[in-house]
């Protein structure tokens, strides 16, 4: 359980500062969100990068497998990652509506 915690923080931690990083240099508020499901593809399969370019009806099929044979605790931990995307596309829209300019 200790475990799960601290995983869940540092994930969320982790995709608020790359997220707020990201909107920040180049202003696009919800950029990390939409390529957040290929980090989860990328964290998830277990397949070289180069089979989604030889075979890659076997590597989606094999990568959508994967996905739902997540365990709870992982489906946990890589939606506290998403909601770290999505808290910091609001705090960058907030600065940016209260008059800061990041950049």
């Amino acid at each position: 359980m200790i475990q799960l915690t601290i995983s869940v923080l540092l994930f969320f931690v982790l995709f608020f500062g790359i997220s707020f990083i990201l909107n920040m240099i180049l202003r696009q508020t919800w950029l990390m969100a939409g390529v957040f499901p290929l980090i989860v593809i990328l964290i998830v399969d277990k397949l070289p990068f180069s089979t989604y370019f030889t075979d890659f009806p076997y590597s989606v099929q094999k990568v959508w497998n994967e996905i739902l044979s997540l365990g709870i605790q992982d489906i946990i931990i890589l939606s506290s990652g998403f909601i770290g995307t999505i808290a910091a596309g609001m705090v960058i829209k907030f600065l940016r509506k209260n008059g800061y300019q990041m950049f």
